[in-house]
């Protein structure tokens, strides 16, 4: 049987080298992201803010330029890069806990602002770098180890949904939730990365894309038991789709 060989993306690192944990899907995300980037021919041009947690990796792989931010503060030196630099394509890569926890008013305000940027957030449900503390997306119920008997109301409240509160923002262009769990919600998860990429070169705002992964560590899962809870507990609060989108007439 012949042997299957997958081209690398050009936007990889030669020398890269993967560091993340098994089973984890910023992998994948990443593997997308650099997918999308060769196909729209931003390599050369592209500059990416990304900060403290899993996310602030993405550097070591693609072979961009990159500035890091302090926790949270990633749309904000973003704004400054676009704002300095407007004929750059400009992108966050960030985890929920940075995205919408301490940079919840940094990320909601640059959609308010309508930031010509593109941001992409990565929803694991937990600070997964840390060690696996309660997030604001951590689902009621979970277990983590400040949630040691699970999250409830009536002390942390409810999980945030990112994707819709992005949508709300006047400045947004485009707001999705997509999955990494199988090979057609993946295929699906480019397409969003594509669009949310798109409307930035349009001009249109700010583009973004929640993308839902696992976190098998801190879960203390197989990658598969991972992916079915991704399926099973995520998806049914975090529905994927299409929340927002300006180029679509209503």
């Amino acid at each position: 049987m012949a042997t299957q060989v997958f081209d690398i993306p050009k936007s990889f690192k030669e020398d890269m080298r993967y560091t993340f944990c098994p089973g984890c899907d910023h992998g994948v995300a990443i593997r997308l992201v650099a997918e999308v980037l060769d196909e729209l021919g931003l390599k050369e041009k592209a500059i990416t803010a990304t900060s403290i947690g899993c996310s602030v990796t993405l550097y070591d792989f693609l072979d961009i330029d990159a500035i890091e931010a302090p926790h949270g503060r990633a749309l904000a030196e973003a704004t400054g890069v676009k704002r300095a630099r407007p004929d750059k394509f400009v992108f966050t890569y960030q985890g929920d806990g940075d995205f919408a926890s301490i940079g919840l008013a940094e990320s909601l305000h640059a959609a308010l602002r309508g930031e010509n940027l593109s941001a992409i957030c990565i929803n694991n449900t937990t600070y997964g770098m840390t060690g696996g503390q309660l997030g604001p997306t951590t689902l009621l119920g979970q277990v983590t180890t400040t949630s040691p008997t699970g999250r409830n109301v009536e002390y942390y409240g409810y999980p945030i949904k990112i994707a819709e509160h992005v949508a709300l923002c006047d400045g947004c262009a485009y707001s999705a939730r997509v999955s990494l769990d199988s090979i057609a919600n993946i295929r699906k998860a480019k397409q969003a990365i594509k669009k949310a990429f798109e409307v930035q070169i349009q001009g249109l705002g700010l583009g973004f894309v929640e993308i839902l992964s696992t976190c098998p560590t801190n879960w203390k899962m197989t990658p598969e038991q991972a992916h079915e809870r991704v399926r099973n507990e995520m998806m049914p609060v975090f529905k994927p789709g299409v929340y927002k989108d300006v180029t679509v007439q209503e």
